[in-house]
C-alpha cells in the first residue's frame, strides 16, 4: 500500500471572505488602504500602545506600516484586518481576525488618544458579530498581556472566557511577558 493511500486528505479550510465594511452608530470599520500608513505609524510608534502588542517592533516607522499594509492589500493574509475610523475616514486603530495554524484569533489596538471611550468594545463586537454570521461554527481565541487590564475588560464585556495563562514574547518589550489566554464561542458573544 502506498503512503498516499494512508494519508488523510487535507481538511477543508473555510474562509470568511474579504474584509467587509461594518458600520456602528459611531464607527466605520473598513479594509485598509496605503494612505493609512501615517496613522498606523503614529499609533504604533507610541510605546504605550506597542508595549501591549506581541508583534510590533520599537521603534515603529512609516515603512513598517507600509510593509504590513502590502501584506494586507495583497490578499494573502488569511482573515480580516479592519481599519477603525470615526466616520471621518481617519485611521485611529485596527481590529483583525486572522487564522493562525488551525485556530482563529482576534487582535486589536487603538491610538491612545481614543482610549477610555468604549470604541474598541464597539469595534471588536461589531467585527465579531459579522465574522460569526459568516463562520458560525468557529471559536475565536484571544488574550492579553497580564498587565493590560483594559484589554481584558473589553474581552470580558464581549463574552470571552479565560482559558489559561502562558508567556508570550513581546517584540516591543524584547522579552517574555505573562499572558492571559481567552476564547469566545459564537453563542457567548455579548453585543455591545
Amino acid at each position: 500500500m502506498t503512503s498516499a493511500l494512508l494519508e488523510r486528505p487535507p481538511a477543508e479550510v473555510r474562509m470568511p471572505g474579504p474584509c467587509p465594511v461594518v458600520t456602528t452608530p459611531r464607527l466605520v470599520l473598513r479594509p485598509h488602504r496605503l494612505t493609512d500608513a501615517d496613522g498606523i505609524a503614529e499609533s504604533l510608534g507610541d510605546f504605550s500602545v506597542a508595549r501591549m502588542l506581541a508583534r510590533v517592533p520599537q521603534p515603529y516607522h512609516r515603512q513598517d506600516a507600509l510593509d504590513w499594509l502590502q501584506i494586507q492589500l495583497s490578499g494573502s493574509a488569511p482573515g480580516w484586518a479592519a481599519a477603525i475610523t470615526m466616520g471621518d475616514d481617519v485611521h485611529v486603530g485596527m481590529v483583525g481576525i486572522e487564522q493562525r495554524g488551525r485556530s482563529w484569533r482576534i487582535g486589536y489596538w487603538l491610538n491612545r488618544y481614543y482610549w477610555g471611550r468604549g470604541i474598541m468594545t464597539e469595534a471588536a463586537g461589531a467585527l465579531l458579530d459579522r465574522f460569526f454570521r459568516r463562520m458560525p461554527d468557529v471559536v475565536v481565541a484571544s488574550g492579553a498581556f497580564a498587565d493590560n487590564a483594559a484589554s481584558l475588560t473589553i474581552q470580558r464585556k464581549l463574552g470571552f472566557r479565560v482559558t489559561g495563562c502562558s508567556e508570550m514574547f513581546s517584540l516591543s518589550r524584547n522579552g517574555m511577558v505573562a499572558h492571559i489566554d481567552t476564547r469566545l464561542r459564537p453563542e457567548d458573544l455579548r453585543r455591545p
